[in-house]
């Protein structure tokens, strides 16, 4: 009976001295940075109203007091195309907001009139190898404001919020029709063929149904 009793008293003893041991690794904080950094920093594409922006939210940590500048950019890259975008100005250390997608236009309200790989040309949006047409492939992103970070970023994906260029009174030059390619003439000769198929259904139809003589 007391070698039970030692048996359970040494347990919770061995319990009692290792539960603080276990929980003083989780007491401290990782170390903060002893070096400039944008770790944190967020960049995204989106779309409003059918124009394509770039959103950012910039923010450096920079302990030592190293930084050269607190002007801020981003650099998309593709082979040998590069664009550099300013940003704008770190205010204690932070910098928020958006910019077009490099190829992107709007008017003074706002809409679209223009999209990177298209170009306004006799009345309909047509694709073009220029514009910076290349920024919506693969494509490396990266924020600069004294120091550097690689960001992941993609032109935004068609959908009914973004599905490239349509034409508008608001783009200059450009009237209605289609964007890129088709037209009215191959709609109208597959509506008469499916006009003449049905009539032909409809004779056959008549002439099974006569009765014989």
């Amino acid at each position: 009976m007391l070698r039970k009793i030692l048996s359970v008293i040494a347990v919770g003893a061995a319990l009692a001295l290792g539960a603080p041991a276990a929980h003083a690794g989780n007491d401290y904080p990782p170390p903060p940075p002893s070096s400039e950094t944008l770790a944190g920093s967020v960049v995204a594409a989106e779309c409003v109203g059918d124009v394509p922006w770039i959103r950012y939210d910039v923010i450096r940590t920079d302990p030592s007091g190293t930084a050269t500048t607190d002007a801020a950019t981003l650099v998309l890259s593709r082979g040998a195309n590069t664009v550099e975008i300013p940003l704008g100005t770190l205010v204690d250390d932070r910098l928020s907001g958006r910019v077009l997608w490099p190829g992107a236009a709007v008017d003074a309200a706002g809409a679209a009139t223009g999209w990177p790989g298209y170009a306004g040309q006799d009345g309909q949006w047509l694709p073009t190898d220029g514009n910076f047409a290349w920024t919506r492939g693969a494509i490396t992103a990266t924020v600069k404001a004294g120091s550097e970070l690689s960001v992941p970023l993609s032109y935004p994906p068609a959908s009914a919020a973004c599905a490239g260029p349509k034409v508008s009174g608001a783009a200059a030059g450009i009237g209605s029709g289609l964007a890129v390619t088709g037209g009215a003439l191959p709609l109208a000769a597959a509506g008469a063929g499916l006009a003449l198929i049905a009539v032909g259904g409809i004779v056959v139809l008549v002439r099974r149904r006569r009765p014989a003589r």
